[in-house]
């Protein structure tokens, strides 16, 4: 499907393609009668997406050569905006009396003016939404006796949605809510909708978190599959699970992470060898072993892209039967990991390394905080109860120091100002 659309794209590309007719089209291209459905239909497509553009007189080309753009809204506060051109080409500003209803984000075809002696930057105004960006807003609610509207909480999206009475949904004037957009906004006229959720009071204790979540699509809560996915899984690693994997249960070696972490995805081992160099090992959950290419946790977590935190929250990639139990790796249990054991020299270079399937025993589960007492202000407490790891965070603070003099004279720049 792809290669086609770049066919026709080239041809229409061509200097010297001149807009044609679908019958017109199908010659020129010499597609044969029964393929000419599957032709019609992947022109549709293509002009849906906005990358050519059918005239009135249904002749089809690409927008370049019509004096139009593809391309991305980006509103402005101050009521104007810019088309973000799919082409990677300059940028065309939108005065804000030419947006004709486009919202930032969306999708739109812009026609260009003509250009005026002296003039720097291209101007035009939007004449096709091809898709909207917004389905919901999050934003504050404000009401009259028989109306009320929400005031969007991004910058970029001007204009208040109107709400008619009927669709308060018990929303009280200055709470956070979300609203579903029912009508677009068009030239001189401002979006409507309904309050399809109500947050709670600004200044609410969680409502500004929610409100970032709403705002941006996170998804917070995961399918009753995914769930039920998750919990199918063994909260312990199986014999037979160990099996072609290279046994480091006897390997010391200690997480670090924040005091309020809870998903531990990497653990640290560290030796001084004989001959002066470190090794070094860095050693990863192997999460792949439990989330499967094609299940549902495997789709949910490619929606998701990343886990999302916040100062009171974290919203994990994965069910937290995975994410903070089985794939994490969590002291004085095993675990199966992916390992890379490298011995690295007294210059900073790797000289050597492994990379293999493992698994594990994380002896200590350690914070910045407390690694960071027990080398820089030598506390006694935390030094005797973290007695047989001392030596190996000294090892550690070695080899950093090593890295980060190889990374300067590299020309590292370093942000860190006292």
């Amino acid at each position: 499907m792809e290669d086609r659309k770049q066919r026709i794209l080239s041809f229409m590309r061509d200097e010297s393609y001149k807009p044609l007719k679908f019958s017109e089209l199908a010659v020129f291209m010499d597609v044969p009668k029964e393929d000419r459905p599957s032709l019609q239909e992947l022109l549709d497509t293509m002009v849906q997406e906005g990358v050519i553009i059918k005239t009135r007189k249904e002749r089809y080309g690409v927008p370049e050569k019509m004096g139009l753009v593809a391309g991305r809204f980006q509103g402005n506060s101050r009521g104007f905006g810019f088309v973000i051109p799919d082409s990677g080409e300059e940028d065309v500003f939108i005065p804000g009396n030419y947006i004709n209803g486009a919202m930032h984000g969306d999708r739109v075809l812009a026609r260009l003016h003509k250009s005026v002696p002296g003039e720097r930057h291209r101007e035009g105004e939007i004449v096709n939404i091809i898709e909207h960006a917004n389905k919901t807003i999050v934003g504050k609610f404000d009401r009259s006796e028989h109306f009320g509207f929400v005031t969007p909480d991004h910058v970029r999206l001007t204009g208040d949605i109107y709400i008619p009475k009927d669709f308060f949904n018990g929303a009280q004037k200055g709470q956070k809510v979300v609203v579903e957009i029912t009508k677009w906004p068009e030239k001189n006229r401002n979006a409507e909708g309904k309050i399809i959720e109500v947050l709670g009071n600004e200044g609410e204790a969680g409502v500004d978190v929610m409100s970032i979540i709403r705002a941006y699509g996170i998804r917070y809560e995961f399918p009753d599959e995914v769930i039920n996915e998750a919990r199918s899984v063994p909260d312990k690693v199986l014999e037979e699970e160990a099996e072609n994997r290279r046994d480091l249960r006897h390997l010391k070696m200690v997480t670090i992470d924040g005091e309020d972490a809870k998903d531990l995805d990497d653990a640290v081992s560290i030796e001084k060898l004989e001959n002066g160099n470190f090794k070094l090992g860095v050693h990863i959950a192997d999460v792949t072993h439990y989330v499967k290419e094609g299940s549902f946790l495997d789709q949910e977590a490619l929606l998701r892209g990343t886990s999302v935190y916040f100062p009171d929250r974290a919203i994990p990639m994965l069910p937290k039967e995975l994410s903070n139990n089985i794939c994490s790796l969590n002291a004085k249990v095993d675990r199966l990991a992916f390992s890379v054991m490298m011995e690295v020299n007294s210059q900073g270079n790797v000289v050597d390394y492994e990379i293999f399937e493992s698994i594990i025993n994380v002896d200590e589960r350690m914070t910045y905080t407390a690694v960071y007492k027990i080398l820089e202000k030598d506390d006694a407490e935390l030094k005797e109860r973290y007695k047989n790891h001392v030596e190996d965070f000294s090892h550690m603070k070695e080899l950093a120091l090593i890295l980060k003099e190889r990374r300067r004279k590299r020309g590292a720049v370093d942000f860190d100002f006292d």
